[in-house]
């Protein structure tokens, strides 16, 4: 059964959950908002650590930590911009690290973003 996770991340308009978990496994996709909803500015570091901190706040109201990462998927607007997201995401995640695939792509459907992370995790269900 699918159970979605209650975080208190703002309530997006669109038809999705932040993040669901089956069969042990958590899955959520991550991106700069702040609690207004709104993208945060300060560029590429600034909305990394706010992905990160997103997804931090998503593992632990599943029951899980950042240890609990088993994959995550990382897409940039800019190639350039991957050397600050490895940097910051090392203060996150440490040994062993989850498996991590970097993507390059055109543009998300907010304009402002520049990072988006997709991540799976494997989590206790109660």
């Amino acid at each position: 059964m699918i159970q979605p996770v209650k975080t208190d991340l703002f309530a997006s308009k669109a038809p999705l959950e932040w993040a669901t978990v089956a069969n042990g496994i958590l899955f959520t996709a991550q991106i700069p908002i702040g609690a207004d909803g709104v993208v945060v500015e300060g560029g590429i570091e600034a909305q990394t650590r706010q992905t990160l901190d997103n997804l931090q706040h998503t593992l632990e109201c599943a029951g899980g930590s950042m240890a609990s990462l088993t994959q995550v998927l990382i897409y940039v607007t800019q190639r350039e911009d991957l050397a600050t997201v490895n940097r910051i995401y090392a203060d996150y995640v440490s040994q062993p690290y989850p498996n991590r695939a970097a993507i390059i792509v055109s543009g998300f459907a907010r304009e402002a973003m520049l990072v988006e992370m997709v991540a799976y995790a494997a989590v206790d269900q109660n």
